[in-house]
């Protein structure tokens, strides 16, 4: 973010600040060859290649072999090469963790880099295999590091069985502290497969779990409560309509996160998931916040004209039909020929809807509930130079002026942190230029954080530098 100032450093952030500062959402570049052993030992090697393939056979594929298939131009160069220390830090635990006061942060909440794929994986054995061997991983890399550097499981969610499989196997024998759930599960449509087999890998919907799924999801969200341990998502949306070129990776790229994101919050939302589990905390990742003020203001919008009083309105009983014929009669010069003895057919507004159809807001009752259900609830990961993420905090654009819960997000490891000195300095630019102040910025670098993190289990800073001020500022 260019604000007209010179970026800070790290060290001269925290001479004006007086707390620590989490890093929600840093990531680790899994070291190919070690996880290789790893995947190995779980016979899931393959699921590697899978995760290839669509780059290997863009790569190889002709211009109008591209167009033909609509294969999606994959990321590339997506790492910081020129800045080798950068690279090395991101890819050895033992070097993160040195330097992490240099960068100014005093936990990092580990993400995943590749590995977060793998729970995308369609080959069922694969998927779980190899999710177990890169949690494997990261919980035997970290392992000595874990005063600073929090690793995260990756926990595949094709199915409610396998989820709290591994939800179990991740927290109860691995020790994680921190889990991120697929996004989504893509399914074939049923229909079409039938009729058109080869059309299989085409023909497919998305499922977010919280709305119109085929499976009954609760008792991942109830496993997730029992362990204590927040679920956050990291999937994103490359390969979906609007994110489908084949040509250029930064088309698919922009706004990717916030859709992912956006679609798995709409659905936990609508489909009473935040009311059904009023414990759980959400994180949605890397997608800024921005997109969360929009779909709120849309929640709050659509509420207030389709709640299921004032939805009422729009039935056509309502029509006072003798009225609209006198108007057709005053008004209507040659369109009175056509208008049809059944005035409901005009609009195309003939069919009853049982009262279960009609409310599609799990029983709101006030835009106070509606706020109750979301706001508190869902946590979003803003990356240091995201200038957008000052909104969450300004009262006069949050629908409510109750602020969101953006948490700050390194992305450390990743192209868009060609320097991971700076990047603190980045997160603080916004109080410079008069954007956010000194309260917010520690809400956003600290509390927010520790308040979703730490919402389900107060020892989860424990043996960290910031263990007793997280579990002070727990919060709601």
């Amino acid at each position: 973010m260019s604000t007209g100032h010179r970026t800070l450093s790290a060290a001269e952030v925290r001479e004006r600040i007086d707390h620590p500062i989490v890093d929600a959402d840093g990531h680790t570049l899994e070291f190919r060859p070690a996880l290789d052993e790893y995947l190995v030992a779980e016979g899931a090697l393959d699921a590697t290649a899978l995760m290839q393939t669509h780059m290997n056979a863009w790569d190889a594929m002709a211009p109008d072999a591209r167009a033909a298939t609509r294969a999606i131009r994959p990321p590339f160069w997506g790492l910081p090469a020129e800045n080798t220390l950068d690279l090395a830090t991101t890819t050895l635990p033992g070097l993160m963790y040195e330097r992490l006061p240099e960068l100014g942060i005093d936990v990092s909440v580990v993400y995943p880099s590749f590995g977060i794929g793998f729970a995308h994986v369609p080959h069922d054995e694969l998927r779980r295999a190899a999710c177990r061997a890169v949690n494997r991983y990261h919980a035997d890399v970290f392992a000595a590091y874990t005063s600073r550097l929090l690793p995260v499981a990756v926990i595949p969610m094709h199915s409610p069985a396998e989820a709290v499989a591994e939800l179990h196997h991740a927290v109860t024998v691995l020790g994680f502290r921190a889990v991120v759930l697929a996004g989504w599960v893509r399914r074939p449509i049923e229909v079409a497969v039938a009729a058109h087999p080869e059309l299989g890998p085409l023909a497919g919907w998305y499922d977010f779990f919280g709305l119109d799924s085929v499976h009954d999801y609760d008792p991942v969200w109830q496993a997730c409560a029992e362990l204590g341990v927040m679920p956050s998502f990291h999937s994103g949306a490359q390969g979906w309509h609007a994110h489908q070129s084949i040509s250029n990776y930064s088309f698919n790229h922009i706004g990717h996160f916030a859709a992912g994101n956006h679609a798995v919050c709409k659905a936990l939302f609508l489909g009473g998931v935040t009311r059904r589990f009023p414990d759980l905390r959400f994180g949605l990742l890397e997608g800024g916040v921005s997109w969360a003020v929009t779909l709120l203001a849309d929640l709050v919008g659509h509420w207030e004209k389709r709640n299921p009083d004032a939805i009422r309105r729009y039935d056509p009983k309502r029509i006072d039909r003798a009225a609209y014929r006198d108007l057709f009669d005053r008004y209507g010069g040659q369109l009175r020929a056509a208008l049809p003895e059944d005035l409901a057919a005009t609009f195309g507004m003939t069919r009853d809807l049982p009262e279960a159809h009609i409310d599609e807001y799990d029983g709101i009752r006030s835009v106070d509930e509606l706020y109750d259900r979301f706001v508190p609830r869902f946590f979003f990961g803003c990356e240091a130079d995201d200038p957008m993420t000052p909104v969450a905090f300004d009262p006069r654009r949050v629908p409510g002026g109750k602020p969101l819960a953006a948490m700050f997000s390194s992305d450390l490891g990743h192209w868009d942190v060609p320097d991971m000195a700076l990047v603190l300095g980045e997160a603080y630019e916004a109080v410079d230029d008069g954007s956010i102040d000194a309260a917010s910025v520690r809400a956003f670098t600290f509390d927010n954080a520790v308040r979703f993190y730490a919402h389900g289990n107060p020892q989860f800073f424990a043996g960290t530098s910031v263990s007793l001020t997280a579990v002070d500022r727990r919060g709601a």
